[in-house]
């Protein structure tokens, strides 16, 4: 379980880690995508020795549709192209939601859409869409989440350096509607004390597609811990590097 990075440095040294008063001038040193950066990490993923299929699971109940729409247009908009949106409505109540979906699948055909008619709780919705999902790995991300560009291209590169690893994770931070960024969270190498004080693989989180079904998928009754109850069923079959 190695971190990989949304769009900042993949090894970064303690002097880089961005001070909370800072954040916007370390995120436009470090973050920002620049036209070179955008073409190293193209010329990054060309370069890779396998493209591994990454299904990310998105569970969906009643949210705002623009923030809805928007998430889907972040995964739309990776610099890495090979995945797939594996979408489960959890019988939502607002026709707009709908719509947005319907439109997403109609544009994309990466974007899988299906329609629960019963509404499970986001357990069982985040089943539905794993049960759609076809890749090796499975990115988990919530109906409001919002993913730097070039996410997926370092998890990708992550994979092809560490091949044995069944749990990769990124750094984090929160970001309002005015689209002004703060809580920064980069987080460091494996430190199993700490996990098990706080759940910092969270977003984003990206498991080997076999090894959750090895565990069962998501489990019912766990609603709002569900992310880190899974994390906790993984990781007792992983080893700890």
């Amino acid at each position: 379980m190695r971190p990989a990075t949304g769009g900042i440095p993949l090894r970064t040294t303690g002097d880089e880690r961005p001070p909370e008063r800072d954040y916007e001038t370390w995120r436009a040193r470090y973050s920002a995508p620049t036209p070179a950066s955008r073409v190293a990490i193209r010329r990054a993923i060309r370069q890779l020795r396998r493209h591994p299929l990454f299904s990310v699971i998105l569970p969906v109940f009643d949210p705002d549709p623009a923030l809805l729409a928007q998430t889907i247009e972040h995964v739309r908009q990776q610099s890495y192209g090979n995945w797939e949106l594996c979408i489960a409505d959890d019988a939502s109540t607002n026709p707009a939601v709908r719509e947005v979906l319907h439109s997403a699948a109609a544009n994309d055909p990466r974007i899988q859409v299906t329609f629960r008619e019963v509404n499970g709780h986001i357990s069982a919705a985040s089943n539905t869409a794993l049960s759609l999902a076809r890749g090796e790995w499975c990115a988990l991300l919530d109906h409001d989440d919002l993913l730097h560009e070039d996410a997926f291209a370092h998890v990708a590169r992550e994979v092809a350096d560490h091949p044995d690893a069944g749990i990769i994770y990124s750094d984090e931070d929160k970001i309002d509607a005015a689209g002004a960024h703060s809580n920064p969270y980069c987080k460091g190498d494996w430190n199993h004390d700490l996990f098990l004080g706080q759940n910092f693989i969270n977003h984003l989180g990206v498991y080997r597609a076999s090894l959750l079904r090895e565990v069962g998928g998501f489990r019912e009754g766990f609603e709002g811990s569900q992310d880190y109850d899974l994390a906790l069923r993984c990781l007792e079959r992983l080893r700890a590097d």
